[in-house]
C-alpha cells in the first residue's frame, strides 16, 4: 500500500512559504496613480494653492479690503513703497517750506532724517510742514544743539511692499488673489458636491427602476437641459438677490444633469450583474441595493467626472463674475480679478497677468489630476 504524504499548512508556512497578498481594485488604482508624475505634481500644486487660499489671508501683510489711496495701481515690486527716489524729493520739499538750511537726506527702513540749521533758534512748529505730507508722520526734531540753532529733522515713513502690485482702488493684489483662490475653489468644490449628490442619486434611481419611471425622469432631465444657464442664473438673482451661496447653487443645479446621465448608464449595466441579482433573490430592498451595490460601483467614473467638474464650475463662476453676476465687493474671485484686469490692461498689465496665471495653474492641475484618475480607474488599462 502506498503512503500519501500530507503537508500541514502550518508546516508549509513555517518552512518559508507564505501566501501572496492580493490587492484590491482601489489599492491598484492608487498604485497606478502614484506612478503618474503629472497627476502627482498636479495634486501637490492644488494642495499648495488651496492652503494658500485658506490660510494665506490670515497671515498676509495687508488685508484684502484695505485701500491705500497713495498707492493706486502701483506695479509689482519687491522694493518697499514709497521708494527712496520718491521719499527724498518729497522730504526735501516739505522741509524747504520751513526756510532752514538743509543737509543730506538719509533713508532707512522706517524713517527719514535730515540735518537742519538756522541763524535763529529752530521753531518746533516747523515739523507741521512735514506732517502735512501723505508720506510722513510723527515729524520731530532730534539732536538739538545747545543754542537751538541746529538739529536733525526726523519723520516716520510707513513703507509697505506689494509683491504683485495694487489694483485700481489701491488694494494689495496678492492678498486679493489669495482670497480669490479661496472663493473660486470653494464655489467649484461646493457646486461639484451638490452636483455629485443630486446626479448620483437621480441617475442611480432612474437606471435601477427602469421602465416608465426611467423614461419620465430622463424627460425631466431633457427639459432642464433646454433651459439656458445664464437665463436660469438671472432668474435666481432677480428673486433672491446676489450672494455667494446663490452662485454654487446655480452651478450645482445645472451641472448635475450630466452626472445623472453618466450614473444612469453605469447603473443599467451594473443592475444586470450576478451579485445584484443575488441580492434581489435574497430579498434585499431597493434602497439597500442602491446603497450597497449600485452606487459604490459607479464611483470610478464619478470620481473622474468630479475632478473635471471642479474646473468647469470655476470657469462658470468666472463667467458670472465677468458679467457682474458673481461675487460682490469687497469679496473677490479669480474671475472678478481677471475681469478688472482686462479693463485695465492698457496701463496695468499685472492686474490681468497674475490672476490669469493663478487660474490657469488651477485649471491645468485639475485637468491633469482628472486624467490621472481616469487612467488609474480604467479597468481596460489594468
Amino acid at each position: 500500500m502506498t503512503d500519501h504524504l500530507v503537508i500541514d499548512p502550518k508546516e508549509e508556512l513555517a518552512g518559508g512559504l507564505s501566501p501572496v497578498a492580493g490587492r484590491s481594485l482601489w489599492q491598484d488604482a492608487w498604485r497606478r496613480l502614484r506612478r503618474n508624475k503629472a497627476a502627482v505634481a498636479s495634486a501637490v500644486v492644488l494642495v499648495l494653492l488651496a492652503g494658500l487660499g485658506i490660510v494665506g489671508p490670515f497671515f498676509a501683510s495687508h488685508p484684502y479690503d484695505r485701500i491705500y489711496p497713495q498707492y493706486v495701481r502701483v506695479p509689482a515690486s519687491f522694493e518697499a513703497y514709497p521708494k527712496e527716489d520718491a521719499i527724498v524729493p518729497a522730504f526735501e520739499s516739505a522741509v524747504a517750506r520751513s526756510r532752514v538750511t538743509k543737509g543730506a537726506v538719509e533713508v532707512d527702513a522706517s524713517s527719514v532724517r535730515m540735518p537742519i540749521s538756522s541763524d535763529k533758534p529752530l521753531d518746533p512748529r516747523i515739523t507741521r510742514y512735514v506732517d502735512r505730507s501723505d508720506l510722513f508722520e510723527n515729524a520731530r526734531i532730534e539732536d538739538l544743539s545747545a543754542d537751538g540753532r541746529s538739529g536733525t529733522m526726523v519723520a516716520d515713513v510707513d513703507r509697505v511692499r506689494f509683491v504683485f502690485g495694487t489694483d485700481s482702488n489701491g488694494r494689495d493684489l496678492f492678498a486679493r488673489i489669495m482670497v480669490g483662490i479661496r472663493i473660486s475653489l470653494a464655489i467649484g468644490v461646493l457646486a461639484s458636491v451638490m452636483s455629485l449628490v443630486l446626479g448620483v442619486s437621480y441617475g442611480a434611481v432612474a437606471g435601477y427602476l427602469g421602465g416608465r419611471v426611467d423614461g419620465v425622469m430622463m424627460r425631466v432631465v431633457d427639459v432642464l437641459y433646454s433651459l439656458p444657464f445664464i437665463f436660469f442664473v438671472i432668474l435666481l438673482v432677480v428673486f433672491f438677490g446676489r450672494s455667494f451661496v446663490l452662485i454654487f447653487i446655480a452651478i450645482g443645479c445645472t451641472e448635475w444633469l450630466d452626472m445623472s446621465r453618466i450614473v444612469r448608464g453605469q447603473t443599467l449595466s451594473i443592475k444586470r450583474q450576478e451579485y445584484v441579482q443575488a441580492a434581489e433573490a435574497l430579498g434585499a430592498s431597493s434602497p439597500a441595493i442602491l446603497r450597497r451595490h449600485i452606487i459604490p460601483n459607479t464611483l470610478g467614473p464619478v470620481v473622474v467626472y468630479v475632478t473635471l467638474l471642479v474646473p468647469k464650475a470655476i470657469l462658470l463662476e468666472s463667467l458670472l463674475s465677468f458679467l457682474g453676476l458673481g461675487v460682490q465687493e469687497p469679496l473677490t474671485s479669480l474671475g472678478l480679478l481677471i475681469s478688472e484686469g482686462a479693463a485695465n490692461i492698457g496701463g496695468a498689465t499685472w492686474l490681468l497677468v497674475y490672476p490669469a496665471i493663478t487660474l490657469t495653474a488651477i485649471l491645468f492641475a485639475l485637468n491633469f489630476l482628472g486624467d490621472g484618475l481616469r487612467d488609474a480607474l480604467d479597468p481596460k488599462d489594468r
